[in-house]
């Protein structure tokens, strides 16, 4: 392209009850790359219970904000740039008319006003994108409405919308809690399907449901500040709503994480998650910071980059960015297979993701590499990594650049695995190191060393003039390996 970038770029504008958002995403790749986020809360469907009519101040508001959203995504080069209208839109007697309005401001935007239905599968498979094998009920709560979907072993299912958002919710109970709770049994009551998720997850999407999973992990002092796969037990999460259901206005202002714009509507989002929880029967909840928009996103993707796997196409996206010679990292996971003894699957797949990672610290200046790779790696942006992938990765590269084990900035990681996943992280880190010793990041000089677990002892093989040979630095560090891995280290040159 003439102006140097590279890579396509796409925006869509998520037309809400509550707020207004434009997400303008760079490629198309397994992971959405969100390089613009902006949000204007304006409250459009406030009032539509009892006039039936979007806001009108709002709507004049939501008219200036939508052309500027428009310049926006228009001048970074998006294409195409899409709107979706959601409840408060659909169900206004007005909603045809502010439509019309905003056509004619803008007359090569794309606008659709979403069904309950359109709007379900589409969160639903952005909640796939980072879950693609969830199992259980998606629900995505707006200022109109909730979405419930049902999910099976990574496929979306039966879909229902009912009228639970939390500003109609609100408005139909006349702000009493008590009267909103007898609202929201009746509405799931009329979902037959929702108890088959008894001991299946519930996946929470929407900006009132993550305000409350950012508190919770503000007030227990959770040591990564990511909601996206934050989990809590149906215990946890039925205390956190009777906590904020029963809270005064200014105490919930004042309560850590809570967001000043979404305050009121917080305890009916509490509500409404409890009730769910109780007509689901789900074990636990896992909130998802995919939806609607990373669902429309999903739509736009090649199927085969669909059916990627999550983490190692979010591990490929860092080595592209931060690596220096993506031919090393594959060789890398063949030369540390026989580590493990009794490898699990899902440890396997960590342990290939930290190959592709493990140069991302390349460019970075020596004396900070450890530190920058550990960051970069914890709080990447890969949709499907949760927060043990995400630990377990940074642990193994930080070490994989000598880190020191008790630095300060490694304590998030320790905290959230158990001591399993920290001595294999400490394995696979020591393990690294000694390969790029070896190979100086290159495939060609890995290719004439050998890893091998013999019995009692570590075997690390190397091949007569192939340009490596048992230095100082690699004998430290496979003997090393083996103090870490509890085996005696050997060094064997063959000709």
């Amino acid at each position: 392209m003439e102006d140097g970038r590279r890579l396509p770029r796409s925006a869509v504008v998520d037309l809400g009850s509550n707020s207004v958002r434009l997400v303008v995403f760079e490629g198309r790749g397994r992971n959405p790359q969100a390089i613009f986020n902006e949000k204007a809360v304006l409250g459009l469907g406030r009032g539509l219970v009892s006039t039936g009519l979007l806001n009108e101040d709002a709507v004049e508001q939501a008219l200036t904000v939508m052309v500027r959203y428009h310049t926006v995504a228009r001048a970074m080069g998006a294409e195409p740039v899409e709107v979706l209208a959601t409840a408060a839109v659909r169900d206004a007697t007005n909603g045809p008319s502010f439509v019309a309005r905003l056509r004619e401001r803008l007359p090569d935007l794309i606008i659709r006003v979403l069904t309950g239905e359109e709007e379900g599968l589409l969160s639903a498979d952005g909640v796939l994108l980072g879950f693609p094998d969830a199992d259980g009920v998606l629900g995505d709560i707006g200022g109109g409405s909730l979405e419930l979907v049902e999910l099976a072993h990574g496929r979306a299912g039966r879909v229902m919308s009912l009228p639970l958002g939390a500003i109609r919710l609100a408005e139909r109970a006349n702000n009493e809690i008590a009267r909103g709770r007898a609202m929201a049994t009746e509405e799931f009551n009329r979902v037959p399907w929702l108890p088959e998720a008894q001991g299946r997850d519930l996946y929470l999407v929407g900006g009132a449901w993550r305000a409350l999973a950012r508190m919770h992990i503000a007030q227990t002092a959770y040591p990564l500040s990511i909601v996206h796969h934050y989990v809590l037990s149906r215990e946890e999460a039925r205390d956190l709503a009777g906590v904020v259901m029963a809270a005064t206005r200014r105490t919930l202002d004042r309560m850590p994480g809570a967001p000043t714009k979404r305050v009121q509507d917080l305890p009916w989002a509490a509500m409404v998650m409890r009730r769910l929880l109780r007509a689901s029967g789900a074990r636990r909840v896992v909130f998802s910071a995919n939806g609607l928009r990373e669902g429309w996103y999903a739509r736009h993707l090649e199927s085969e980059e669909r059916q990627r796997d999550p983490l190692i196409a979010a591990a490929r996206d860092l080595a592209d960015r931060f690596g220096r010679d993506p031919r090393l990292l594959p060789a890398l996971a063949q030369w540390t297979a026989g580590l493990f003894e009794r490898e699990s699957t899902g440890d396997a797949a960590l342990r290939v993701a930290a190959c592709w990672v493990s140069d991302v610290g390349s460019h970075d200046h020596p004396d900070y590499r450890a530190e920058h790779a550990y960051f970069r790696i914890l709080r990447q942006p890969g949709v499907g990594l949760d927060h043990h992938a995400r630990a377990f990765l940074a642990l193994a590269i930080a070490l994989r650049y000598e880190a020191l084990p008790d630095a300060a900035f490694l304590q998030a990681a320790r905290v959230l695995l158990d001591v399993a996943a920290v001595r294999r992280a400490e394995i696979l880190g020591a393990a690294l190191r000694l390969a790029y010793t070896l190979s100086g990041g290159t495939p060609e000089l890995l290719a004439g060393t050998a890893l091998e677990r013999e019995g009692g002892r570590l075997v690390l093989r190397l091949v007569e003039g192939s340009g490596v040979f048992a230095g100082e630095s690699v004998m430290r560090r496979v003997e090393a390996l083996g103090a870490v891995l509890g085996l005696e280290a050997a060094v064997e040159v063959a000709a």
